[in-house]
């Protein structure tokens, strides 16, 4: 098996690579059949996003804080448990963003795509659905759309609700909605299209954000599931990443 090891540059990621780069024969990212990424959450989203379209199964190993998309660091009997180890194959979000000055740009988002206000003022969104207009007028600091696996990150921040992993759905969550006061947001079929359209942006800018990437003066984005991208992630059979998800909902 060809493995490539990679990590964060600083700190206890960069250490245990190295030690483990001298227990294991590796290869570049490019030969790689399985990437071993060191490091939290953080760098976790990073590296599905660098090789996003390499198609590569990545087995993640907790160097960081959190550590939900990773498996536990151990440095022995590594080749054995990546062979062992159950795959969960996931779709990223597709962002189209159109900004005030016509560009439009593009980006995938693992996680969540939000909506954010850039000033004081409350950011105005019409939501549509399909095509179908569904909110005429959302205010407030924003909204989100988030996948599954992105479902116990912001958005469960946001009081928006954990999707199991497998329910094709995703959640359409409102960022402390003043108006329509007592909507708590949405659960939409994975298939669907949403239009997310900035009202009097001038005044009220409001930036997209897909994951770490930004685009700012937005006028309107627009949100799909990627089906032409698959992400592979390789899991400990103790470290069930959909068990770990539906957990979340009985943590009290």
């Amino acid at each position: 098996m060809k493995i490539a090891i990679i990590s964060s540059e600083f700190g206890e990621a960069a250490k245990a690579a190295a030690r483990l780069r001298s227990h294991y024969p590796v290869v570049g990212t490019r030969e790689a059949e399985v990437i071993v990424a060191l490091g939290g959450d953080g760098f976790m989203l990073q590296t599905l996003h660098a090789y996003m379209n390499q198609n590569v199964p990545i087995f993640g190993m907790n160097k960081g804080t959190v550590g939900f998309l990773m498996n536990e660091y151990n440095e022995e009997g590594l080749i054995e448990r990546i062979k062992a180890a159950t795959n969960f194959t996931i779709h990223p979000l597709r962002m189209r963003a159109t900004t005030c000055d016509g560009e439009t740009i593009e980006y995938m988002a693992v996680n969540e795509v939000s909506l954010l206000r850039e000033t004081r003022q409350a950011a105005k969104i019409r939501v549509s659905i399909d095509g179908t207009e569904r909110i005429p007028e959302l205010v407030g600091d924003g909204i989100l759309v988030a996948t599954p696996a992105g479902s116990t990150a912001y958005n469960l921040s946001a009081n928006g609700p954990i999707i199991p992993l497998g329910a094709d759905l995703m959640a359409l969550t409102p960022l402390a909605a003043f108006r329509p006061r007592r909507w708590r947001g949405a659960l939409l079929p994975h298939n669907v299209s949403v239009e997310l359209v900035v009202m009097d942006p001038s005044k009220r800018p409001v930036s997209a954000v897909a994951d770490m990437h930004e685009v700012r003066d937005v006028r309107k984005v627009v949100v799909e599931e990627a089906r032409d991208i698959r992400i592979n992630l390789l899991f400990d059979s103790e470290h069930n990443l959909a068990e770990r998800i539906f957990g979340e909902q009985f943590v009290h």
